[in-house]
């Protein structure tokens, strides 16, 4: 078992991580990280937990480490605000250390991949070019991870030339304590900061190339993001127009048919079918399919043709499984597999 610390433990991202890593098969949990008021309380004791079910038995006695302490495992998973994780982040991989991240905060470095392993595991060259002994791996905010994989499925068999997406996106998302109750209830909060722009940013380099820099996807995209009173799971209306238009039949197939590099190596984290496709056209729901594939596979409904682009249809993800804490964890199972970490 590869021993791996979890950094901003206490949050709702770092608790997905401690649900996802308790009982993994490569890795164990040997360090929790939180603020620097928190540090040598037992886990299990001080956590105010979100998820389901009971704190795992196997962190509860772990005492919190602050920020300030060093860092004992070669492999970090990081649940770190933006606003911290630059600086914290940078030396952790200066020192040699490889850093998992769920923050923005590197997202658009020079030679920072966000990586979606089944889209795009090419782009792990990049931590190459970092110059540092250890590196540096993102993941995409939660609203593009959804997104992402339908578009390369799209994308590889039909070309991809513009889209539309509208979010309608979880509570969860915001993090804890998130929208104030007033703020949310019996209401939808038409915009989220920043949100649209990450989007824009993302699909574009997830959907590029690497070779020594980035080369951001040729393709035109729009995004209208909203806040709604569900507590998790992230719903997008995409609107598609492709380069050599299918039938609606061939689209379905394509999407169905879709797979990548962890499917292939059957990695624990792996949905078995990512993308999964729902003829019932009041599906997907979040209350009953965020959960899909234990949370890491994509389910898309309501696939019909436009009017004005090719293809309507609505996609949902579990934002803070698939697009956050296990979308991490993703990327470290795949580089462990393929030999890339020297632990």
């Amino acid at each position: 078992m590869i021993e791996v610390s979890v950094l901003g433990a206490t949050g709702m991202v770092g608790q997905r991580f401690v649900e996802l890593l308790a009982n993994h098969p490569f890795f164990k949990i040997k360090a929790l990280f939180a603020s620097e008021k928190r540090k040598g309380e037992k886990y299990g004791e001080t956590v105010q937990w979100f998820l389901s079910g009971d704190v795992p038995e196997s962190v509860r006695n772990i005492r919190l480490s602050a920020l300030s302490d060093s860092v004992q495992t070669k492999i970090v998973f990081s649940a770190l605000p933006s606003s911290v994780a630059g600086e914290v982040e940078t030396k952790l991989a200066e020192s040699g250390h490889y850093v998992f991240s769920n923050a923005s905060a590197h997202r658009y470095d020079r030679f920072v991949p966000i990586i979606v392993p089944e889209v795009n595991p090419e782009h792990f060259a990049a931590v190459d070019f970092q110059r540092t002994k250890g590196f540096i791996v993102t993941n995409p905010n939660c609203s593009t991870a959804g997104i992402v994989i339908p578009l390369k499925a799209i994308q590889n068999a039909f070309g991809l030339d513009s889209f539309i997406v509208f979010t309608m996106q979880a509570l969860s998302g915001a993090g804890f304590p998130g929208v104030p109750s007033l703020g949310i209830y019996d209401n939808v909060i038409p915009y989220i900061e920043n949100e649209e722009d990450k989007i824009k940013k993302e699909t574009r380099k997830i959907l590029g190339e690497f070779d020594g820099e980035f080369v951001p996807a040729n393709f035109n995209v729009e995004a209208r993001c909203n806040r709604v009173a569900v507590r998790d799971g992230h719903t997008e209306v995409l609107f598609i127009k492709t380069k050599n238009k299918p039938s609606l039949k061939e689209l379905k197939t394509a999407l169905r048919e879709f797979y990548g590099a962890p499917q292939k190596l059957n990695l624990p984290t792996a949905p078995e079918q990512p993308i999964i496709v729902k003829d019932d056209k009041f599906r997907p729901q979040p209350i009953l399919d965020r959960n899909s594939g234990k949370g890491m596979a994509i389910t898309v409904g309501n696939i019909r043709e436009s009017d004005i682009f090719d293809f309507t249809l609505t996609v949902l993800s579990h934002n803070t499984i698939r697009g956050a804490a296990g979308g991490s964890v993703l990327n470290a199972e795949l580089l462990l597999k393929e030999g890339k970490l020297n632990v």
